[in-house]
C-alpha cells in the first residue's frame, strides 16, 4: 500500500474505532486541533502511565510535577521565547502552500541526498559482502564523495543562516538548491520571514489594564523555575530529574500530517539536574536509555537517531529519536543538553539565587540540564501507525478473508478485555457475562459487547485492538467454562472463570513493558 493511502487509513481508522475525531466538527473543524474519542483516550492515559511508570517509579533521583499553563510573561523573556521563539516561513506563490523553510531544507537532504548516498552503499554492501569497507566507499566512491560534499556545503550554509536568523541566507538556500514545492514542483517562493510561535492572550479584569501574557509553548520552564522547590522539599541530591506531563500551544506555521503537528499538544519532559562538566556523560546515558523505552514498543528498523547540526540557542548538543511514520522519519522525541542557559536566564532576570550547594565539593553551582522531550500525540500517532495492519485469515468456509487490526501492545491497549455472550436472546448466557464483565472489570477494562453474530464481533474487537475476547456459551452454565481468544493469534482456548484473570494478568502488566 502506498504511503500516503497507509496515512489515511490509519486517520480513518481512527475515527471510525472512536480514537481520534476532529475538533468541532460540527462547525467544519478547527484546523490542527483534535478531540480524543472514548478509546484515544484510554490509550493515551496508558501511554502516559507507561512513561511515567518508567521514568518516576523507576528512578529514585526523578519526582513528578504539575505546574500551570498560565506563567509570568518575564519566564518566556528569559528563556527567550519572546524574542527568539520563531520559525522561518516561506510562501510559494504558484501553489499558496505555507512551508517552514527550515523543513523544507531538511526534507530535501534526507530525501534527495541522504537516499542517494544510502542506496549507492547498500548497492555496494551487496555486491562486497563481508568485505565491504562502508567508510572506506564513501571516501573513495565519487559519486558517494560528491553527494557527501555536497550536503556538507548545504549544511554549513543553513547552520550559518540558522545561527545568525539571516532569512535572506536562508532563501539563498533554496533557491541554490532548487529546492521545490513537495505538492506542485513549484521553485516560485516568497522571500522569508520569522514568525513567532506564541499564543498571547490577556489577564485581568478589564481589557484596558489588563497584562499580556501567553499560553505556554513548552512545559520545561514551569520546572525550571520550581528547580529550588522541589530540590528543598523532596530533599533531591544532584544529579537528579523532575518529570511533567502537560499541555503546550504553538501557533505552528504548517500544522499538517493529523495530529504529529497541531496547535494543542500535549508534552512528556524531563529535566535532569548535573553537574557541571558531567553533562556530555549523562547526555549519551538518556539517549540510550530512552531508546531502549521506545524499543519495548517499536521495531528496531523503525528507529533511528538523528544527531543535530543546527543547535538551539540553549544546546550544547542535542538528538532526536526519530520513528518511520507513514510519511518517512521524523522526530519522536528529543535528548538536549541544554547547558545552564536556562536557570542562569531566570537567576539574572528574576534577582534570586537558583544554586545548588554541593557537599561533595563543597562548592555552589547553577546545575547544567539534559532534557528528555516527547510528544504524547506523536507517540500515539506512532503507536497506532505501527500497530494497524490488514492481514488474511481463515475464514469460516476454509477460505481466507481480509481483517484489520490493531496490534497495540496489551498493556497498552484501551479495552483489555471483550465480554461477548454467544446469543444475546438467551438469558442465561447474557446473565453469566455480566458476572463475569463485573468480576473482571475491577482489574481490568473490560467491554460487554452482545450486539451482532460472534464473528463480526471479533472483527470489531480486533479493530479496536482488544487482546483478549471472552465467549460466554452453553458449556459455560454447565461447567463454568468460557472460551478465551487471543487477538494476534486468534487461538482459542477453554478455561475456568475462576482461572480467567490470573491467565491474562501478566501479559496486561506494565510490567512486561518496563522489565
Amino acid at each position: 500500500m502506498k504511503t500516503q493511502d497507509t496515512f489515511k487509513k490509519i486517520i480513518s481508522h481512527c475515527k471510525e474505532y472512536g480514537y481520534i475525531f476532529q475538533s468541532s466538527e460540527i462547525y467544519d473543524g478547527l484546523s490542527a486541533v483534535y478531540d480524543y474519542g472514548p478509546y484515544g483516550a484510554e490509550l493515551k492515559k496508558n501511554i502516559k502511565d507507561y512513561w511515567w511508570a518508567a521514568m518516576v517509579k523507576l528512578h529514585e533521583n526523578i519526582v513528578g510535577i504539575d505546574t500551570a499553563i498560565f506563567m509570568h510573561p518575564k519566564i518566556w523573556k528569559a528563556s527567550g521565547h519572546v524574542d527568539a521563539f520563531n520559525d522561518p516561513l516561506v510562501d510559494n506563490k504558484d501553489s499558496k502552500k505555507r512551508y517552514r523553510a527550515d523543513t523544507l531544507i531538511e526534507d530535501y537532504i534526507a530525501n534527495k541526498i541522504d537516499k542517494k548516498i544510502n542506496k549507492e552503499i547498500e548497492k555496494a554492501r551487496k555486491r562486497f559482502g563481508d568485505a565491504f569497507d562502508e567508510q572506506q566507499y564513501r571516501e573513495t566512491n565519487p559519486r558517494v564523495a560528491a553527494n557527501i560534499a555536497k550536503r556538507k556545503d548545504i549544511m554549513d550554509a543553513f547552520t550559518k543562516a540558522m545561527e545568525a536568523g539571516d532569512m535572506e541566507a536562508l532563501k539563498a538556500v533554496i533557491v541554490d538548491n532548487e529546492i521545490v514545492d513537495p505538492e506542485t514542483g513549484s521553485k516560485n517562493w516568497t522571500d522569508v520571514r520569522q514568525f513567532n510561535l506564541m499564543f498571547a492572550t490577556k489577564m485581568g479584569a478589564v481589557a484596558e489594564g489588563a497584562d499580556t501574557i501567553y499560553l505556554r509553548p513548552e512545559t520545561a520552564q514551569g520546572i525550571f523555575v520550581n528547580f529550588l522547590n522541589v530540590q528543598k522539599t523532596s530533599r533531591q541530591k544532584i544529579p537528579f530529574g523532575i518529570a511533567q506531563i502537560g499541555k503546550a500551544f504553538r501557533n505552528e506555521i504548517v500544522a499538517r500530517q493529523f495530529i504529529f503537528r497541531m496547535r494543542e499538544f500535549e508534552q512528556m519532559e524531563m529535566q535532569f539536574f548535573v553537574r557541571p562538566g558531567t553533562e556530555m556523560e549523562w547526555y549519551h546515558k538518556w539517549k540510550e536509555t530512552r531508546m531502549k523505552w521506545h524499543r519495548t514498543m517499536f521495531p528496531e528498523a523503525k528507529l533511528r537517531f538523528h544527531d543535530h547540526d543546527n543547535l538551539a540557542h540553549y544546546a550544547n548538543a542535542a538528538a532526536d529519536v526519530e520513528f518511520e511514520f507513514p510519511f518517512g522519519f521524523k522526530e519522536l522525541e528529543g535528548i538536549h543538553s541544554r547547558t545552564d542557559f536556562d536557570l542562569k536566564a531566570h537567576q539574572d532576570l528574576s534577582g534570586k539565587k537558583l544554586q545548588y550547594f554541593d557537599p561533595e565539593i563543597d562548592d555552589s553551582y547553577i546545575p547544567y540540564v539534559v532534557e528528555t522531550s516527547i510528544g504524547v500525540d506523536r507517540m500515539f500517532l506512532a503507536t497506532i501507525s505501527n500497530a494497524l495492519v490488514d492481514e488474511e485469515v481463515p475464514d469460516s468456509k476454509g477460505g481466507t478473508a481480509t481483517r484489520t487490526v490493531l496490534k497495540i501492545h496489551p498493556a497498552l491497549c484501551p479495552v483489555k478485555v471483550a465480554i461477548l455472550p454467544l446469543v444475546k436472546t438467551d438469558e442465561k448466557l447474557t446473565t453469566k457475562a455480566r458476572e463475569i464483565f463485573n468480576q473482571i472489570k475491577f482489574a481490568h477494562n473490560c467491554q460487554y459487547d452482545e450486539k451482532d453474530a460472534i464473528g463480526r464481533r471479533y472483527r470489531r474487537q480486533d479493530a479496536i485492538g482488544t487482546p483478549y475476547c471472552v465467549t460466554v456459551d452453553g458449556q459455560t452454565i454447565e461447567d463454568n467454562t468460557v472460551t478465551l481468544r487471543e487477538r494476534d493469534s486468534m487461538e482459542q482456548i477453554r478455561i475456568a472463570i475462576d482461572e480467567l484473570e490470573s491467565h491474562i494478568a501478566a501479559k496486561l502488566d506494565f510490567r512486561t513493558l518496563l522489565s
